[in-house]
């Protein structure tokens, strides 16, 4: 079973990522700010990361960048997630190694079939 971290911080979207993930068969381990999210990253290994860029402590960028500095965990897909679509805030998820970039409103079943190819694609 593969194992996601959703790193969310408005609670109804986090509810939301958690129950349609479960429903399709992932382990998912949540986190409500990023803080949060960076202690379960640093003590856990991922199959996918769903993290939004702006949360309360630390930001999806900062997350970003630590997973794929880490020579372990750099092949973990992360997806950002935000509703900001500010072309420089695109861009530097890109540059830091973002694997893609959702934008809020999405439509959770494009999103579980996006989440499903890259761990496809992730599988040794």
């Amino acid at each position: 079973m593969s194992k996601i971290l959703i790193a969310e911080d408005e609670v109804l979207m986090l509810k939301a990522l958690e129950f349609k993930l479960k429903k399709d068969g992932y382990q998912v381990d949540v986190a409500a700010d990023g803080r949060q999210a960076m202690e379960k990253v640093k003590s856990n290994t991922y199959d996918l990361i769903l993290t939004d860029i702006m949360m309360p402590f630390v930001g999806g960028m900062e997350i970003l960048s630590y997973i794929k500095n880490d020579p372990i965990k750099k092949s973990t897909p992360v997806l950002l997630i935000s509703a900001v679509g500010l072309e420089n805030v695109v861009l530097e998820g890109f540059h830091l190694g973002a694997d893609d970039f959702i934008y809020k409103p999405f439509n959770l079943n494009e999103l579980s079939v996006r989440i499903k190819r890259y761990i496809k694609q992730n599988v040794f």
